[in-house]
């Protein structure tokens, strides 16, 4: 049964959960909060870096703020649907599977369940990838008494991007399908190195500006 946990929660509910004995709140779901942080802590450090001081740097921060926002909303449906994506794959596991036809459904809806579980945390790296983008677009010029929370913020989103990695390495194991498992291994490959590079560089302006 789904666990009812939601964006609306406290901070410490989340913890008790995630804390618990259930395996949800897991840790698909952490890695969604660790990225909603991440674009918290680039939207706050962009938020500081308004007023007539940094006039000339308003068409690269308003942009930020915007996207900031919007990733902030995937992240908070994403953890629902990292709860979604795991419910749905145990109660493909409890199918019966007797006879042939029941073998043959139970085999079509794992294979379904285990590529929506494949998804989701693909999709969280794609977040994750965009936040350090908009990060990176605006590290130069961001206020320099909140450069730091800025790296934070590229940390935090990188971190919850190798998070999700795990989580689709370890649902890839279960992909029957050769071809598409290579095929996800090769997008998650190319994700985390473009989002460690964006990292490193976002990270290399944050330590020459402190």
């Amino acid at each position: 049964m789904m666990t009812t946990v939601s964006w609306d929660d406290s901070l410490r509910r989340f913890l008790e959960r995630a804390a618990s004995a259930d395996p949800t709140p897991g840790g698909g779901s952490a890695a969604a909060v660790a990225a909603a942080l991440g674009t918290a802590m680039t939207a706050m450090a962009s938020r500081l870096t308004q007023g007539d001081k940094f006039a000339e740097a308003q068409h690269l921060i308003a942009p930020a703020l915007d996207q900031m926002a919007q990733l902030s909303a995937e992240c908070e449906e994403l953890l629902a649907a990292d709860i979604r994506a795991f419910d749905h794959y145990m109660t493909a596991l409890k199918l019966p599977k007797t006879t042939d036809d029941e073998k043959h459904r139970r085999k079509l809806a794992l294979h379904v369940a285990t590529i929506g579980a494949i998804d989701v945390p693909l999709r969280l790296m794609r977040v994750c990838r965009s936040g350090l983008q908009a990060t990176l677009s605006v590290a130069a010029c961001t206020n320099p008494h909140v450069i730091s929370d800025l790296g934070i913020g590229a940390i935090l989103l990188e971190a919850a991007a190798q998070s999700a990695l795990l989580t689709v390495q370890i649902n890839l194991a279960a992909l029957k399908d050769e071809e598409q498992r290579k095929e996800f291994e090769t997008a998650a490959g190319e994700l985390i190195s473009e989002i460690e590079q964006l990292k490193n560089r976002t990270l290399a302006v944050v330590r020459d500006r402190i």
